[in-house]
This record gives C-alpha cells, structure tokens and sequence, in this order.
C-alpha cells in the first residue's frame, strides 16, 4: 500500500477537505468489491429512493449506502435485524469524514452457496450443448393442444388458463402435475414433462410457477429438470417466476418466457388478431372479385356493341353498293371526258400543224373505233363487276331466301318469332311468303 505525497515529509499544511478526498481515494483503490455478510439495523428508505443501513456482526459495525439506482433492481424490501450478504465498495463520506460502504447489491445471507451451484451447474451443462440455439425448436403456430407442468394449486397455472382463455378459448389444455417447490419436486417435474414426451398428445408444453425466492424456485435450477426439458422432443416454453427471475430451465427450454401469463401468450395465437387478419383478407378478396366481376360486365357491353343486327348489316352492303356504283358512273364519264378533250387537242393540234386531211381523217377514224372498243371492254369489266356485287348483294337479300321456300314468322306486336319458347298455344301469328302473306293461329308446338 502506497502513501499519499500529501502526508510525504516537508509537504504543505492540507484542507480538511483535501484529507478526506485523499483518504477515500486511497479507501476505493485498496479494496475492490467485495461480498460483506452482516446484520441489517438502523435500516431508512428515503423519499428519493436510497437506502441508509449501518451492517454490524457481534463486534463491529459499518455504515452502508444504497443508491436508487441499485435498489430499484431489488424485487425485495430488506427490514432490520435480515441477515444478509452485501456486495459493497469501500468508500468514505467526504462531507462527514464518515467511512461507509457503498452497496451495489444485496442478497439474503445463505444464498451464496446457492448461486454458486447455480453458475457451476450452468457453465457445465452450457459446455454440454444444452443451451445452443442449433438446439432449439420452434414454437408451432396454430398448436392443436397445449400442455402444462405446474401445480394444480399454483397461481401461475390460473394466469395461463385464464390467457389462454382470453386469446384462444378452442385450444385443448392437458395439465401434468407436479409440485413446483419443496423436497422432491425436481424429481416429480421431471417425470411430467417426460410423461408429456411420451404420451406425444401436445404440440408445445409450457413449464411454469410463479414467482418466489431462489429457494423456492430450486427445484426448476436441478440438473435433472433441466436434462428432461433437453430430452423432450415436444417444444418447451418456461415461464418461471418474474421477469427478474432466472433458472437453469429458461437457459434449456426452446423459448423462455418472462413470467406465466407471457409463457401462454407465446404459445397461443391471438383470436381477435386472426379474426381481423381473416376480416382483412376477406375484405380483400371481395375487393379483388368485385373488381374481375366489373371488367366482365364491362367486357359483356363492349362484345353487346359489336353485335350487328343483319338487316343493319344488309343495309350497308347497299350503301356500300350504291357507292361502288356512283364511282363507277363517274369513272366511265371522268374517261369519256379525258379521251374527248384529247381527241380535241390532237385536232387542235392538226390544225394547227395542217396535216393531211384526209390521213388524219383516216387516223381520226381510227382512233374513234379504238376509242369505242376500249370504252366497250372497260363498261363491260364494269358491268361484270356490276353483275358480281348484285350478286352477292342478292344472297343477302331476304327476298331470295323466301324464294328458296322460306317463310317469316311474327307475332302480333311485329317481333320475329326465332324459338317456340317465344309462342303460346292459342296465339295469333304473321306469316310471310316469297310473294304474300298469310294469318295462322297455334294449336300445339314441340
């Protein structure tokens, strides 16, 4: 331990204040933190939240400060005259001169050997493999039947049944009982979730208890508890004590839960949820058929529109003939036209140029007789193409198919009668002929 320059021969004459912070510095690097066992007395909670204890054994006593930042952490209120274990640095009260230790955590005194079963028990089965995540199951999604490992008498096992209740009351319950505390419980929580194994009824087992101190969670800290969580082939979620609370079983159990009620809620799917994940779905699915129904309906109008009535289509087949017939007409006279304008500049021409009368009138003569032809062999390709869309015009006329022996049934309002679904027996009926008419009554159809 080395002394402070402060108190060196020949120094300066120091403040009390520079005393005290020199001797607390000194205090903090001697002693490192340590645990400290003891009898709690002259225990205060102040309003801000710290805790002021002085820890004394039969001889002796030391002054102890635990700030709210450390005792919040502390699911336990201590009371004087609690024999307990303290894990404290030493330190000094500057404003006092006062030494005190400065508490970082309590435990009750006993526990000690209980923690360190704890860590041993956990460092070897982790150095097994018994918390690997490669180890792990996954938790079904919609389970069939859930299985618990509890006391029937626990709290916690009324906390899961009620959630389970709430979020999916169709789900099956299959309760193993075992104690979940006291001499011979491991052993017995053991055998339930081995039973749960074997029997292979559920898709995920839920152990559980609710919360207590360390001696009353030990049994789920045993080895062979933990070795049957590892061995169960069904998914195991544990839901031991508080959130605060661990045990060896939440390290091995494929899911580890914070509290019971938090154990069922993993291991149920949420029925309001799904209602409104199946609301939504629905919802979209009548969108996206009300959407394929309206481009039917709209493909319906669009192929409705392209029908054609045929006495409309008959119509413009003899629109379209007169017009073929007006272009012809006019072609013809557009061609007497041209050739009789050149045959009078080609007499200009001559005239102009007094050729040979009576070679040109030989020429003259000529060229009208070619003139003749030609305009005879171009009407009669017209007449021809004349003749060939009368043609086809006539075996769309409706005349002609009455001339092939067909008739025109209509019903009294003028409707053409097409099917005899349209027709009852007794009504009076219109029939038209290739040349007249006739009235007829129905006295029977097929």
């Amino acid at each position: 331990m080395s002394i402070s320059p402060l108190f060196s021969t020949g120094s300066p004459v120091i403040s009390v204040s520079e005393l005290n912070r020199s001797a607390r510095q000194l205090l903090e690097q001697s002693f490192p933190l340590a645990w400290i066992a003891g009898e709690i007395s002259n225990f205060t909670a102040a309003a801000s939240g710290h805790w002021y204890f002085s820890l004394k054994d039969s001889s002796a006593q030391v002054r102890c400060a635990m700030f709210r930042h450390k005792s919040q952490y502390l699911d336990w209120l201590p009371k004087n005259g609690d024999q307990v274990e303290v894990r404290a640095k030493v330190t000094l009260y500057e404003p006092r001169g006062e030494y005190q230790l400065g508490v970082e955590n309590i435990r009750r005194a006993g526990l000690g050997a209980l923690y360190e079963a704890f860590e041993k028990l956990k460092a070897r089965l982790g150095l097994e493999g018994l918390f690997d995540e490669a180890c792990k199951k996954p938790l079904p999604a919609f389970p069939k039947q859930i299985g618990i490992v509890t006391s029937p008498a626990a709290a916690a096992l009324r906390d899961v049944l009620t959630t389970l209740r709430r979020r999916m009351p169709s789900i099956p319950v299959v309760l193993y009982p075992a104690p979940v505390q006291g001499e011979g419980a491991a052993a017995k929580i053991a055998e339930a979730i081995r039973t749960a194994a074997r029997r292979a009824e559920c898709d995920v087992l839920i152990v559980c208890r609710g919360g207590g101190s360390i001696e009353d969670l030990w049994a789920f800290n045993e080895e062979i508890v933990a070795r049957a969580i590892h061995a169960c082939p069904v998914p195991v979620v544990s839901g031991i004590g508080h959130e605060t609370d661990f045990a060896i079983a939440d390290f091995v159990a494929d899911r580890r839960a914070p509290t019971p009620t938090a154990a069922a809620e993993l291991t149920s799917p949420n029925r309001t949820d799904l209602l409104h994940r199946l609301e939504v779905v629905h919802g979209r699915l009548a969108r996206r058929a009300r959407h394929k129904l309206e481009q039917r309906m709209q493909q319906v109008d669009y192929l409705s529109r392209r029908l054609v009535h045929p006495g409309e289509r008959l119509d413009a087949r003899q629109a379209h003939l007169s017009q073929l017939r007006r272009r012809l007409h006019g072609a013809a006279a557009h061609a007497l036209a041209e050739a009789g304008w050149r045959l009078r500049q080609n007499g200009h021409r001559l005239g102009t140029a007094k050729p040979d009368a009576g070679a040109l009138e030989a020429r003259r003569t000529e060229l009208g007789q070619r003139m003749q032809l030609a305009l005879a062999h171009q009407l009669r390709h017209h007449q021809a193409t004349l003749q060939r869309l009368q043609a086809n015009l006539g075996h769309l006329n409706p005349q002609a198919v009455f001339e092939r022996g067909f008739s025109m049934v209509q019903k009294a309002d003028g409707g053409i009668v097409r099917d005899s679904a349209q027709i009852a027996v007794g009504e009076r009926l219109a029939l038209t002929f290739a040349h007249g008419g006739a009235a007829a009554t129905v006295t029977g159809k097929e």
